[in-house]
């Protein structure tokens, strides 16, 4: 089976077929438009998305009136920053753009993939954070810049 578009998100679909089989992503794959996945039966499938779209937690590869196919994101080893003002979220943010380490932001919290650097840096500017595996919704994304 080939998937060339996704069907939809299963936290937005109206109607949902009883059996769901699961393909179980690191979040770093959720990138990748073209790829080969095994689902949680067995059942082996093709990705070649046509849109220029990366995939995400919840997106339904394929659906008929019984089945569906749903990607499922597995935990990432992260840090979760909860600074007690904007002076500490305004610090972390300028340390960790300067390193050019990508984040996600849910509520209050700063997410970042786990770095012993990092979990230093928080520590010695008394910010909290907690380590923890956590499954996030996208991937972790590098966005491309020069100095020149």
């Amino acid at each position: 089976m080939i998937i060339e578009k996704i069907v939809g998100n299963i936290a937005t679909l109206e109607k949902r077929a009883n059996h769901v089989e699961r393909v179980y992503l690191q979040s770093n794959d959720l990138l990748k438009r073209i790829q080969r996945v095994v689902t949680d039966h067995g059942k082996e499938i093709g990705i070649r998305l046509t849109d220029k779209r990366e995939l995400l937690d919840g997106d339904v590869l394929y659906m008929d009136e019984k089945n569906m196919i749903v990607i499922s994101v597995k935990a990432d080893d992260v840090i979760t920053i909860q600074p007690l003002s904007i002076q500490q979220m305004g610090e972390i943010a300028h340390q960790l753009g300067n390193r050019h380490l990508p984040a996600q932001f849910e509520g209050n919290e700063m997410i970042v993939q786990y770095d012993y650097l990092v979990e230093e840096l928080l520590k010695q500017l008394s910010i909290p954070f907690k380590r923890e595996n956590r499954k996030v919704k996208q991937a972790f994304r590098h966005i491309g810049h020069s100095h020149d």
